[in-house]
C-alpha cells in the first residue's frame, strides 16, 4: 500500500512539474540573446529613425501595444491586413482606423530581422520592444522587456470595437474593461498617462464641444479657454478627417506628469482623461501622479510589462512567427 502511494504521489509530482514548466516557461528578459542576439538593438534603431523624421510615431507605437494586447492579447493581431472586406481585420475597426499609426516601423524592423534571423523574432515581441523603446525615446523609463510571444491567427473588427473602451467611457467602465484584463483601477490611471504624448483626432472628443446633452452645448467639465482652443481646431460639422490636437498640448512628446496636472485643471481630452477625477480613489492617484514624476514614470514601466503579458501565446504550439506582420503564414 505504501508503495503504491509512493508511486502516485511521484506521478503527481511528474504531472505538476510538468504542468508548472507549462505555465512558467512564459516570457523572459533576453528570450533572442542567441537565436537573435541584435533583435532588439535593430527594433530601437527603426524606431528612433521613425521618431527622427516623425516624432508623434512614438505615442503610435505605444497606443498600438495597447490596442493590440487588448484584443486576444498581444499577439500582434492588430497589425493584420484585412483580406476580406466582408470581414474586415482589428486594424480596421472604427477604434484603430484611421488614428493607428506607425505600421510601417513595425514593416522596417521585422523586414530587417528576416534578414538576418528568418522566422525568429514575432511580431508581437518587434510591437512590443517598440513600445518600450517609444516610452524611453520621450524621455520616459526604460524598462526590460520579456518576450517570447507568438504571433495570433485571427484578427477582428469586431472584437476591436468589444474590448477597446472608447474614449467616452466613464471612470467606472474604464475601471472594468481593465479588469477584464487583469488590471487595476490603479494601473488603469498609470496608463491613462499614456495620453501625455500623442495627438487625437476631432472625432473623438468633439462630442465635449458641441450638442454635449440637452441643456448644455459644451460639456462644463471641460475648462472654456480650452474648449474654445478646441473649436478653433476642430469646426463644428468638419468632416476633415486630418484634423488633430496635441493630447496634452503642453509638451505632447515628452513622457511626462503634464497630463495629469492638464487632468486636473479640466483640461483632459478626453470623457475618459476628465473622469478620473469623479472618484476619490482615482482623483488621489491622479493628485500623486501629477506631483511625482519619478513614481509615475516607475508605475508606468511596471504597468506596461504586465499589460504586455496579457493572454500571450507562447511555446510550440500555439501561435507563429509571421514572416510579414501584415499576413498571417500561408
Amino acid at each position: 500500500m505504501i508503495g503504491t502511494k509512493q508511486v502516485i504521489f511521484s506521478g503527481f509530482l511528474v504531472i505538476f512539474c510538468l504542468y508548472n514548466v507549462g505555465t512558467e516557461a512564459q516570457l523572459q528578459v533576453g528570450f533572442y540573446r542567441f537565436s537573435c542576439p541584435s533583435a532588439e538593438r535593430i527594433v530601437k534603431e527603426e524606431v528612433l529613425n521613425a521618431f527622427i523624421q516623425n516624432n508623434g510615431v512614438a505615442a503610435g507605437l505605444v497606443r498600438m501595444h495597447f490596442h493590440d494586447c487588448f484584443v486576444r492579447g498581444c499577439d500582434g493581431s492588430v497589425l493584420i491586413d484585412t483580406v476580406n472586406p466582408s470581414s474586415p481585420a482589428e486594424k480596421d475597426s472604427p477604434p484603430n482606423n484611421p488614428s493607428l499609426r506607425g505600421f510601417e516601423v513595425i514593416d522596417n524592423a521585422k523586414a530587417r530581422l528576416e534578414a538576418v534571423c528568418a522566422r525568429k523574432v514575432s511580431c508581437a515581441d518587434i510591437l512590443a520592444f517598440a513600445a518600450r523603446d517609444s516610452v524611453e525615446i520621450t524621455r520616459g523609463l526604460g524598462y526590460e522587456v520579456p518576450a517570447g510571444r507568438k504571433d495570433g491567427r485571427v484578427s477582428l473588427s469586431s472584437e476591436a470595437l468589444a474590448n477597446l473602451p472608447p474614449p467616452t467611457s466613464n471612470v467606472n467602465q474604464l475601471t472594468q474593461a481593465f479588469a477584464n484584463k487583469g488590471l487595476t483601477q490603479e494601473e488603469m490611471v498609470t496608463l491613462s498617462g499614456s495620453h501625455t504624448i500623442g495627438r487625437s483626432h476631432c472625432a473623438s472628443f468633439s462630442n465635449r464641444l458641441y450638442n454635449f446633452n440637452s441643456t448644455t452645448s459644451q460639456d462644463p467639465t471641460l475648462d472654456p479657454n480650452y474648449a474654445n482652443q478646441l473649436k478653433a481646431a476642430c469646426p463644428q460639422g468638419s468632416t476633415n478627417p486630418n484634423l488633430v490636437v496635441p493630447m496634452d498640448p503642453p509638451s505632447p512628446a515628452t513622457s511626462d506628469v503634464s497630463y495629469y496636472r492638464g487632468v486636473l485643471s479640466n483640461r483632459g481630452l478626453f470623457t475618459s482623461d476628465q473622469t478620473l477625477l469623479t472618484n476619490q480613489q482615482t482623483l488621489s492617484q491622479v493628485i500623486q501622479n501629477s506631483q511625482n514624476l519619478f513614481g509615475w514614470h516607475i508605475k508606468f514601466s511596471n504597468a506596461m510589462v504586465k499589460m504586455g503579458k496579457i493572454g500571450v501565446l507562447t511555446g510550440n504550439n500555439t501561435g507563429e512567427i509571421r514572416v510579414n506582420c501584415r499576413e498571417i503564414n500561408s
